[in-house]
């Protein structure tokens, strides 16, 4: 498998796959994390356009999308109920997701990711067991409550080598 930022014609394949994804976690118990209209093609379009995007391939086939930042994420300036081990700079990873045909692809992602920060953060909501169980099993720690723009809490992670 090979990860490579994301290109304008990948655009359609990642909407399927987040249509996809958005299904899986009605069906797993997290209905409210992603709605109908996120993400939207504009705001994808825009990762793709600064280069934040990055998709999985196989055989020249798109199998999985992610975004990484390698700012800081202004929502986790302020966390509730812990605290963050390190103020290093750290990359920030969002909007993982998968089409379900490679195994393992979620951990692929994320050592992809740790490769390229030593320091990384990620949020996930409640409900979404499936990315808890991802993060720790990668060595996310859980470290307290950081708030969206709407207002809706997440679980915060961080990773440090």
């Amino acid at each position: 498998m090979e990860i490579v930022k994301a290109q304008p014609q990948h655009l359609d394949r990642i909407m399927e796959i987040y249509a996809s994804a958005k299904s899986h976690m009605v069906k797993n118990g997290n209905p409210t994390q992603w709605n109908e209209h996120y993400p939207t093609r504009d705001l994808l379009e825009k990762d793709i356009e600064i280069g934040h995007c990055y998709v999985c391939l196989q055989d020249g086939e798109v199998h999985g999308v992610f975004v990484l930042l390698s700012s800081e994420e202004p929502t986790y300036a302020v966390i509730e109920d812990g605290s963050w081990k390190s103020d290093t700079p750290y990359g920030t990873l969002h909007r993982i997701a998968g089409d379900g045909a490679i195994k393992g692809l979620g951990g692929l992602c994320l050592d992809f990711c740790k490769q390229l920060f030593p320091h990384m953060r990620a949020d996930t909501h409640e409900d979404n067991k499936i990315m808890q169980r991802l993060l720790e099993q990668s060595g996310f720690e859980r470290r307290g409550i950081v708030w969206m723009v709407d207002n809706t809490p997440r679980i915060a992670y961080e990773y440090l080598d």
